[in-house]
């Protein structure tokens, strides 16, 4: 599918939609933007994770991709749980989709990422992303988790993983699954807070420098 088509299929949505609907895209367009520029607050992903929800209810069935296409949407799942193991059955692969069906200038870096990503799989391996052994997937990554590797060639990939990674981090540790993996325990007085210590030694191991 191309950008255009499906750039026209968001404003198509936008000219059909009733103002409840408007508001509930407009919302998402401006948490969107906002995570383009830098974490989500808790809040703010609390509404994606609200939205994602409704959309996964059982009578709604299955969660279909509303902005991505099927590969890209499971490609983006499985980078999401390599980053993150349990992001996936957290939800960040749908929640970075509502994100991507209500913002073109948020879509636009993972569609060309991932489809950087196939390229280059299928230029060192003649497969592409979903298709590559562990051992394949790890050594381009690896690659591409640091920006110390940047070159001409590479960069485009550091770029889009530099945002997944950042993606799959908001999507998870806002979660139920994240908040519970983290061990937070609802609000109220502490003397005195510690970052867990596998978080940050989690977090530091990949410290993308």
């Amino acid at each position: 599918m191309s950008e255009l088509i499906r750039t026209e299929e968001i404003a198509a949505a936008d000219a059909g939609a009733n103002g409840e609907e408007t508001s509930r895209r407009a919302l998402l367009r401006n948490l969107a933007l906002v995570a383009l520029a830098g974490p989500l607050t808790e809040e703010a992903a609390a509404q994606v994770h609200q939205h994602v929800a409704e959309a996964k209810k059982p009578a709604a069935g299955p969660y279909k991709p509303k902005y991505f296409t099927a590969h890209e949407f499971e490609t983006l799942a499985v980078l999401s749980e390599i980053i993150i193991p349990g992001a996936r059955a957290a939800g960040a692969a749908e929640f970075v989709d509502l994100l991507a069906s209500n913002n073109m200038e948020f879509a636009a870096p993972f569609s060309g990422g991932m489809a950087w990503l196939d390229r280059e799989f299928e230029r060192r391996f003649q497969v592409d992303f979903l298709k590559a052994t562990g051992a394949q997937r790890t050594e381009v990554l690896d690659l591409i988790a640091y920006r110390k590797n940047r070159t001409a060639e590479l960069g485009p990939g550091i770029e889009f993983f530099d945002l997944a990674r950042r993606m799959a981090a908001d999507a998870y540790f806002t979660s139920r699954e994240g908040v519970k993996a983290i061990g937070f325990m609802g609000n109220g007085a502490m003397a005195k807070f510690e970052v867990p210590r596998a978080v940050l030694d989690y977090v530091n191991g990949r410290s993308p420098v």
